[in-house]
C-alpha cells in the first residue's frame, strides 16, 4: 500500500495538523472558520529577539517557468473515492501514517519547496532564504502575506513552537521526538518575519533538511497527555489552499477552497488549486468505483491496473468519447513496492530461509501472466535515486533449486504434502494485504512458492487495518509499498532504533548492529561523497539482509477522466505522480473543470450523440524514466 507523497513530502512536511474544534463520534461535522476561532487562546511565552549576522546574501527565485495554465477557471466539485475511512485527522501519533495523511499535509506549506521541473528552491511560506557560512544554518524571510485559515498570520513565533511541539512526548510518535531533537538544533527569531533554523551537524543539501513547516501555538499553548484523544478528528487552520469543511464518518469528507485564500496570485501558486470543492466518498470496492466512474459519480478513476486500461476500458463512455485516457510518463524515485518479512517471527530468523522466500517468488511471472508486461521488476528498494542508488543490485530471481540448496542447509526437509518442515514448524506464512485487485498476483505467487515447497496463506484486510497491523509488527508477510523522499531516508525503516517497538516503520524488526553503524555514519556525515558511497554500502546491506522482496516500480501514470476534466498543454510535471491531485503544493491543482463541457457532454448523451475518442500518450520524461 503506496503511501503516496508522501506524495513526496519533499522537505519533510512534518507538520501537524490539529485543530482548535474537538469533533465527536457523532454522524456529521461541519466546520466553518468560525468553529476555528472559538476556543480559548493559551498563554504565549514572551519571544527573544536576536541580532541578525551581517553580510547575509539573500536568495530567492522568481525566474523559474510557472507550471500551471492561464486558462485554467475556478470552480465546480471534483468527486473521488478513498477505499476506506482514515483512522485519525492527526499527521503524528498512533494510526496517523495512513494514506489519507497526504491529503491534509499537504494543505500545509513549507518555508520553500522544489520546482517540480528544474529542481530549483522556489518560495513557499518565506519569500527569501540565505545560507551561513557554517552550512548549519539557512535563514528565511517569512511572507508577511501569509495567514492561516482564521486570518491569523504565519510568524516567526509558530516555526519556534514546531521544535516544543515536535519534542513532546505526548504526540507519541518517536521518529518525530528523535528527528526534531537529533537533527534541528534551533529555531532562532530575528524579528516577526525573519527566522534562521539550525541543523545539528552540516549536512550535503542543507536545504532538504530545514525547509520546515509551522505550528500555531496560540492553538495549543502547552501539550498533555489527552493529545491523542483530544484531537482524533480534529481540523485544524492550515496555510495551503484548502480546509476540511465538512465530513461523516466512514462515508465521506469534503474539502472546501479558500476563497480569500493569501497565496492564490503568488507567481508558482496562480491558476492552480482551481475546483471549489474536493470530495472524497468511501468506496472500498475499486469495482464499485469503476461503476461510480461510469456513471459519472467520480471524475477520474486510476487504470493504471492492465485490467482497466487493457480490458474495462473497452466500455461505452470512452468508446463514445466521453471519457478521455492518459498514458504519461513522469521521472521520479521509486516506492518501495513489496513483500516485508516480520523477523521476530520465528520462520523469519534465520536469513537462509528468507532468501529462499525470496528466491520463490515468481515476480516475472506475475509482470508477463497478470500485468501484460506493464509493470518492470523492482531491483531493489531504494531505486532512482540518481547517484544515490546502486544499480548494480538486482533482485533475487524465482530459482528452486536455490530455495532446496538453502533449505536443506538450514536443516528443513520436504513434507509429504511438498511444504518444507523442520520439526513441528511448516514453512507456511500469512501474506496481509489490502486491495482485491492485488488478489491475482497473489495467486500466481502463491502457486509457484508452492512448487518451491512454501506455503503462502493469503489474508486481506481493509486498507486502515492492514497498515495498522503492519505498524503493529503482527504481520508475518506485508505485501505494501512506501513512498519517497528525494534522497534515501534509511534510520525510519531499517535502524535497530525503530525495531521490536509499535508504531515505527522498521516493519521488518531488522536489528544488525553492523547496518545501525552504516545508518549513523550517514546521518552524521559531513561529506556529500562519503554519504553516496554509504548510501551504497547500506542498500548492499539491507539486500543481503533479505527481510524485503521488492516487486514492481511503475514509472507512469495511466487515467481515464470524463471530458470535462481539463489539463494544461504539458499534461503534467516531471515529477507528477498523479495528474488529477488537488492538493500537493509541488505538483498539484493544475486542473480544472469545464462547466461548459460538462453541459456539452451530459446534454449530449441525454440525445444518444459520441465525440471522437481521445488517448493521449505523453512521452517526453519516458527516456529519464527508463533511464532510473
Amino acid at each position: 500500500m503506496s503511501q503516496n507523497r508522501t506524495k513526496h513530502d519533499l522537505f519533510l512536511k512534518l507538520i501537524v495538523v490539529i485543530s482548535l474544534v474537538v469533533l465527536t463520534a457523532c454522524d456529521r461535522q461541519t466546520l466553518s472558520d468560525k468553529d476555528a476561532a472559538s476556543p480559548p487562546e493559551p498563554v504565549l511565552q514572551e519571544l527573544t529577539y536576536h541580532s541578525l549576522p551581517d553580510n547575509i546574501n539573500w536568495l530567492t527565485n522568481d525566474r523559474d517557468p510557472v507550471f500551471s495554465c492561464p486558462k485554467a477557471i475556478k470552480g465546480g466539485m471534483v468527486r473521488s473515492a478513498l477505499p476506506s475511512f482514515p483512522m485519525t485527522f492527526r499527521v503524528v501519533g498512533p494510526d496517523s501514517n495512513g494514506g489519507f495523511r497526504s491529503a491534509i499535509l499537504d494543505n500545509q506549506l513549507s518555508l520553500i519547496n522544489i520546482h517540480p521541473n528544474t529542481r530549483n528552491i522556489i518560495p513557499e511560506l518565506a519569500t527569501h532564504w540565505a545560507f551561513d557560512g557554517d552550512k548549519k544554518t539557512m535563514y528565511f524571510k517569512l511572507d508577511p502575506d501569509a495567514r492561516w485559515s482564521d486570518g491569523r498570520p504565519v510568524t516567526a513565533r509558530d516555526y519556534i513552537y514546531t521544535l516544543t511541539f515536535m519534542r513532546s512526548e505526548h504526540i507519541i510518535a518517536p521518529w518525530y521526538n528523535d528527528y526534531y531533537t537529533r537533527e534541528i538544533e534551533a529555531v532562532i527569531a530575528y524579528d516577526d518575519y525573519t527566522i534562521g533554523v539550525k541543523s545539528t551537524k552540516a549536512v550535503p543539501d542543507l536545504y532538504l533538511k530545514l525547509g520546515i513547516g509551522p505550528i500555531p501555538e496560540h492553538y495549543f499553548g502547552v501539550l498533555d497527555s489527552e493529545f491523542i484523544t483530544r484531537y482524533n478528528w480534529a481540523v485544524v487552520p492550515n496555510t495551503g489552499a484548502y480546509r476540511i469543511s465538512e465530513f461523516k464518518k466512514g462515508r465521506f469528507i469534503r474539502f472546501k477552497r479558500k476563497q480569500d485564500w493569501w497565496a492564490a496570485d503568488k507567481k508558482y501558486f496562480k491558476n492552480r488549486f482551481n475546483v471549489d470543492t474536493v470530495q472524497f466518498t468511501v468506496i472500498r470496492d475499486l469495482n464499485l468505483q469503476w461503476e461510480y466512474f461510469k456513471k459519472g459519480r467520480l471524475d477520474t478513476f486510476d487504470i493504471t491496473l492492465p485490467k482497466y486500461w487493457h480490458v474495462k476500458s473497452k466500455t461505452p463512455v470512452i468508446e463514445n468519447g466521453y471519457v478521455d485516457r492518459i498514458w504519461f510518463f513522469n521521472d521520479q524515485e521509486h516506492p518501495s513496492r513489496g513483500m516485508w518479512l516480520n523477523q521476530d517471527k520465528e520462520i523469519f530468523k534465520d536469513e537462509r530461509l528468507r532468501r529462499a522466500f525470496a528466491h520463490a517468488m515468481n515476480v516475472d511471472r506475475v509482470i508477463n501472466k497478470v500485468l501484460r508486461g506493464d509493470y518492470f521488476r523492482l531491483p531493489q528498494a531504494f531505486y532512482g535515486y540518481g547517484k544515490y542508488t546502486d544499480y548494480t543490485i538486482t533482485p533475487r530471481e524465482y530459482d528452486i533449486s536455490r530455495v532446496e540448496s538453502l533449505m536443506i542447509e538450514a536443516g528443513w526437509q520436504r513434507g509429504n504434502d511438498g511444504v518444507w518442515k523442520k520439526g513441528n514448524m511448516r514453512f507456511s506464512v500469512l501474506v496481509t494485504y489490502y486491495s482485491e485487485e492485488h488478489m491475482p498476483r497473489l495467486v500466481v505467487l502463491k502457486e509457484e512458492a508452492l512448487k518451491a515447497g512454501i506455503e503462502l496463506r493469503l489474508e486481506k484486510l481493509d486498507p486502515s487495518a492492514m497498515f495498522k497491523k503492519t505498524l503493529e509488527k503482527q504481520h508475518d508477510v506485508a505485501w505494501m509499498g512506501w513512498s519517497t523522499n528525494m534522497r534515501p531516508s534509511y534510520w525510519q525503516g531499517w535502524h535497530s532504533d525503530n525495531a521490536h517497538k509499535p508504531q515505527t516503520n522498521n516493519i521488518t524488526n531488522t536489528d544488525d548492529p553492523e547496518l545501525d553503524a552504516l545508518i549513523d555514519r550517514y546521518r552524521d556525515s559531513l561529506d556529500e561523497d562519503e554519504r553516496i558511497r554509504l548510501s551504497l554500502r547500506i542498500q548492499n546491506k539491507i539486500h543481503s539482509i533479505s527481510a524485503y522482496v521488492p516487486t514492481f516500480m511503475i514509472p507512469y501514470v495511466r487515467i481515464a477522466y470524463w471530458r470535462w476534466m481539463k489539463l494544461p498543454d504539458f499534461h503534467g510535471t516531471r515529477a507528477s505522480d498523479s495528474l488529477f491531485d488537488p492538493f500537493s503544493s509541488t505538483t498539484g491543482g493544475l486542473f480544472w473543470i469545464d462547466p461548459d463541457t460538462r453541459r456539452q457532454t451530459l446534454d449530449a448523451m441525454d440525445r444518444g450523440e459520441t465525440f471522437p475518442p481521445v488517448l493521449i500518450m505523453d512521452k517526453r520524461y519516458k527516456y529519464k524514466a527508463d533511464e532510473s
